[in-house]
């Protein structure tokens, strides 16, 4: 990913949209620390995330500033569209949120009203209390999802990025289908997953895959181990593809022989809840209904307790640990699905005790009057020998 990847009028669209969303919630600068927020508005794709690395942003027009460690300078000036580049560290340590305040007052932020980003995984927590005690007063709010909310609806560059990455996850389902064999283990197949990514010109997902098998098979989200596949196991893959780092995932249930009549009947429920959610998703519901429709099908089964997460959430370009945005259809949420947006859906059963689970994994686009189905390959339980 680089802004070489959308037309500099797409990004000047996403920086007017950003300003104009700062001028109504009352701020001067937006300071973002979220690679999803840095790399919507940049194209950055650098690894820096790691270490300290943020984008500063006026609400009036002007500068767009971003300061990263010295080890991407070079990809930055290439692949960044940012006005100004600033870097800290190189060969030695450097105290990065000291550089920061020296740029930050060199723009004069302690003297104007500054939102700042507190994303989960990508600032330390002993560096936001230096940022607070620096800014004072001078910090107001905490908008961490203020960019993330512009950009649920996709663009239509956007869409024909995670279209093609749907494409991917297709292939490498069919890769792993085909790969189905016992005394084969699960890291085996799991890489003949991420080959076929590789192959497909797909990077590696931000989130690991998921690949359980039978004694494991009640585990919602087991890495693959050296355990291999024996008759009478059933199982379930998880994992995402990506076109340019925007992110497509897909979830089956795999049976090594004729499924158990017990998984047939915890898949046709599982099965049932997806069809429901995926049946009240469309352009203005909120997000809760879908996961209600799917929450209903499930408890009404007697199976209430094991509904283990959430139904579906939006996708966004990936970076680990996560594809997600903060779009959940779970309750309580505040959000209303609108055309264009990009969500999974996935309401799991998972039953520890019994050691068994089913879970089917899609993308749909939220349309005017539906949802279309991005992902296609087949859904029934993909049975091997």
């Amino acid at each position: 990913m680089s802004k070489h990847d959308f037309t500099i009028e797409e990004f000047a669209t996403r920086r007017a949209r950003v300003r104009a969303a700062m001028g109504a919630a009352g701020l001067d600068w937006l300071v973002m620390f979220h690679p999803v927020s840095i790399h919507w508005l940049t194209g950055s794709d650098g690894k820096a995330y790691q270490e300290f690395q943020c984008l500063l942003l006026s609400a009036q027009p002007g500068p767009l500033v971003i300061l990263t460690r010295e080890g991407e300078r070079n990809e930055y000036l290439d692949d960044v569209l940012a006005d100004e580049i600033f870097t800290f560290g190189g060969g030695e340590n450097e105290d990065a949120v000291a550089v920061f305040q020296e740029i930050a007052d060199s723009l004069g932020l302690r003297s104007a009203r500054v939102g700042m980003e507190v994303p989960a995984y990508y600032l330390h927590p002993h560096d936001y209390v230096r940022l607070r005690q620096f800014f004072g007063s001078a910090l107001v709010a905490e908008p961490t999802n203020l960019v993330h909310d512009l950009k649920l609806v996709k663009s239509p560059a956007e869409l024909a990025y995670i279209r093609e990455a749907a494409r991917k996850a297709d292939a490498a389902m069919a890769a792993f289908a085909a790969g189905l064999q016992e005394g084969r283990s699960e890291l085996a197949l799991a890489g003949r997953v991420h080959a076929t990514l590789l192959e497909a010109d797909s990077v590696l997902a931000a989130s690991p895959i998921n690949l359980v098998s039978g004694e494991r098979a009640g585990y919602s989200h087991g890495a693959p181990t050296e355990r291999r596949l024996r008759r009478g196991d059933t199982g379930n893959v998880e994992y995402g593809a990506t076109h340019r780092r925007y992110t497509s995932t897909i979830g089956r249930q795999f049976s090594m022989g004729e499924p158990s009549r017990r998984l047939l009947e915890i898949y046709d429920v599982v099965r049932r809840a997806c069809d429901a959610c995926i049946a009240a998703i469309r352009d203005g519901v909120p997000a809760v209904e879908p996961h209600r429709a799917a929450k209903r099908v499930i408890a009404d089964a007697g199976f209430e307790r094991y509904r283990v997460h959430t139904s579906g959430y939006g996708l966004a370009p990936g970076f680990p640990p996560t594809w997600g945005e903060p779009m959940h259809m779970l309750e309580g949420s505040t959000y209303t699905l609108r055309a264009g947006m990009v969500v999974s859906v996935e309401p799991p059963v998972f039953i520890g005790e019994e050691r068994l689970g089913a879970r089917i994994i899609d993308n749909v686009l939220v349309t005017r009057d539906g949802a279309e189905l991005l992902t296609r390959f087949g859904r029934d339980i993909i049975v091997a020998g």
